[in-house]
């Protein structure tokens, strides 16, 4: 028997060392490829990280956002942490039969061990029938994307047939704190004999140890990885300025080509988000574009950029991206390197998308989709001078005449015209308080002047010091840059920062949310920060300070929209609705999809100037939603989440039943 003992221990501490030499030296080979991007500028809040990590890796939030399949993966994650002590002690008892771990009230520790794994057995379960039977759309099946469940579920079978037949060898007393583990062993104590009993046990305690070992091999060569990238993604996740574009250093002389051309491009921390996608379907389902039968799934671009990375990575550095013996997991894995461009990636895809960042809000493990996607398109549009002929013609528009439609810039102030107010311009009141940035939507587009022209007066009526630069403003640039121009938006960006500068602005107001992004949030890379307002905001500020008091009752029902670019982009969700729940008679009715979890209009991203060419328009799926709880009026902040959800009404022919106003618009019949 010692003689078995010594081989037994001596098996196992060569399999065991031979297992962690492999899967340390595939995190390796993965660490490895990840430092082949460019370095990642940290900021070392130390306390803010080790916050966020509390709440989302710890607290489990976005992931209980869906509360079945959160409250299973609460299970699993703690379980794993609770059941690593009892394995160290499965361990102990193989190889020194009838010993264990040297714990207090030992009999506790196996019965929380026992319900843990039960717990988990019966998490697993339900893993599987959430994948194969309720057969979630955003859940992939198949052999790999259920070998987790095979896995799972055989290490907890035998960590209870180990606990029943250790019962049996040992006439260990049965009792409810051991309530699964008693039953069967009381079941089978009289019908197995002593000698099979330890047969078992040791078939159960191999099982257990191959099947552990096989996970743990598994683990970095799939997107279980992410067990050990999530949490140091979530620690290393953007805390401020969400969906922030870095700027392209035009001056980098030693710089091959703008934008991503090759996956090692990206910075590290981008291909870092690779590795820890859990490939849990979750941005897909949300994603405006993919909702609407569109070429673009933001889980597939990120395992599509994270195999290409390992198999690149692979070449690069001469070793193979699978540990031997186990490429039968990952066979349907690309083997030669594709070009990243159109190879991997499809400029379909990239032109897809509406930056809305819908996919980053909901992603558990913090992955940023939306830089990536204009990085690459960065790369089409600067280096290869590939795009629809809609954007480019929108961007020779913008760099000629300073609007999207190619109109003169001489007719920017034009709209002051119809406004019932004096509309003071810079040179004519230059002690203003606020700068009121119009826009190009603002300033050319009939239907937004008139938000343009509510605002003003009801600035007026509030007393509000404010003046606009007319003809001297210029387009803000959100459009070039988020379709990829980013040589232009930076010229832009100089010519409004160098006119806020020579008129001493202090604080701006604006009706765009996507000037808003830009001017309080991008251009600071480029030397300037000023206090930047939406229009909401500032009138939500008035109202409480009692400046403005609607009167007039709005007996409407109305739903609000909320832009994205105001929203997830800048955090504000509350403003909008506490306007609206300031008009005496009105009623407020959420749409489903409201506040952070709310879709597109299908504008951003430049969007707004191209043409929808696949599946559904994002603006019709949008305003069905809408119309969905019967609205007198749907509410917007942004003109252009306005103007596409008025054609979304025309579209649906439900125009003379329901109207589309901006907020201050509904605010103003109150005031008036």
């Amino acid at each position: 028997m010692i003689g078995w003992q010594v081989v037994q221990l001596l098996a196992f501490l060569m399999m065991t060392g031979c297992v962690l030499w492999l899967f340390f030296d595939v995190v390796y080979r993965r660490y490895r490829w990840i430092r082949l991007g460019r370095p990642h500028l940290f900021d070392w809040r130390i306390k803010d990280r080790i916050h966020e990590v509390a709440i989302h890796v710890f607290g489990q939030k976005r992931l209980l956002q869906d509360r079945r399949s959160g409250f299973m993966h609460v299970v699993m994650f703690y379980g794993f942490i609770i059941i690593q002590f009892g394995a160290i002690d499965l361990v102990l008892k193989g190889l020194f039969p009838g010993q264990h771990l040297p714990l207090p009230a030992y009999h506790v520790f196996l019965g929380i061990q026992e319900v843990t794994v039960t717990l988990v057995l019966f998490a697993t379960i339900y893993a599987g029938y959430r994948r194969y039977v309720e057969r979630l759309p955003r859940l992939k099946r198949g052999f790999r994307s259920g070998i987790v469940v095979i896995l799972l579920t055989s290490l907890m079978s035998t960590i209870l047939g180990a606990a029943v037949f250790e019962k049996i060898i040992f006439s260990l007393p049965l009792g409810f704190a051991t309530p699964i583990s008693s039953f069967f062993a009381l079941l089978f104590r009289s019908s197995i004999s002593p000698s099979f009993a330890w047969f078992a046990f040791y078939v159960c305690w191999w099982l257990h140890l191959f099947v552990l070992f096989a996970f743990l091999l598994y683990i970095p060569q799939s997107k279980h990885f992410h067990l050990l990238t999530a949490p140091i993604n979530v620690f290393l996740k953007r805390l401020r300025f969400p969906g922030k574009l870095a700027p392209v250093n035009f001056e980098d002389e030693e710089q091959e080509s703008f934008g991503v051309a090759k996956i090692e491009d990206f910075n590290q921390k981008q291909l870092l988000d690779l590795y820890a996608c859990v490939e849990c379907g979750r941005c897909t389902e949300v994603c405006p574009a993919s909702g609407t039968g569109k070429m673009l799934s933001p889980m597939d671009l990120i395992v599509n950029l994270r195999d290409h990375l390992t198999v690149k990575g692979a070449a690069m550095t001469s070793r193979s991206p699978w540990v031997p013996g186990f490429t039968f997991l990952g066979k349907d894995k690309p083997t030669q390197v594709l070009p990243l461009h159109e190879g991997v990636v499809t400029a379909q895809e990239l032109w897809a998308c509406t930056t809305c960042r819908n996919c980053e809000e909901v992603c558990p493990v913090m992955n940023e989709h939306v830089d990536k996607i204009v990085d690459l398109r960065r790369y089409l549009v600067m280096d290869q001078g590939e795009m629809a002929p809609e954007a480019a013609r929108t961007m020779q528009q913008i760099e000629r005449q300073g609007n999207p439609w190619g109109l003169s810039k001489k007719d920017r102030i034009r709209w002051v015209e119809h406004a019932e107010v004096p509309v003071p311009t810079v040179k004519e009141a230059p002690d203003f308080e606020y700068l009121f940035y119009v826009g190009s939507m603002g300033s050319y587009d009939r239907r937004s002047q008139k938000i343009s022209q509510s605002l003003v007066r009801i600035l007026k009526k509030a007393n509000v010091s404010f003046a606009i630069l007319g003809n001297e403003e210029k387009n803000s640039g959100d459009t070039v840059r988020r379709l990829g121009n980013e040589f232009l938006f930076q010229e832009l960006a100089q010519v409004n920062i160098e006119t806020f500068s020579e008129y001493d602005v202090k604080k701006i107001v604006t009706i765009d949310p996507h000037a808003l992004q830009v001017i309080k949030n991008e251009y600071p890379d480029f030397g300037y920060k000023v206090e930047v307002l939406h229009h909401t905001q500032l009138i939500a500020q008035l109202l409480r300070q009692g400046r403005l008091k609607p009167v007039h009752p709005v007996y409407k029902r109305v739903t609000y929209h909320d832009s994205c670019y105001l929203g997830r982009y800048n955090g504000e969700y509350d403003a909008p609705r506490f306007i609206l729940k300031q008009i005496p008679g009105l009623t407020l009715v959420e749409i489903e999809r409201n506040r952070e979890r709310a879709m597109c209009c299908g504008a951003g991203g430049g969007l707004m100037w191209l043409e929808e060419k696949e599946g559904k328009r994002v603006n019709i799926a949008r305003t069905e939603q809408a119309l969905a709880v019967s609205p007198d009026l749907i509410g917007s902040a942004c003109p252009y989440c306005l103007t596409m959800l008025s054609d979304g009404v025309k579209a649906k022919e439900k125009e003379a039943q329901v109207d589309t106003l901006d907020v201050i618009e509904i605010l103003a019949q109150s005031l008036e």
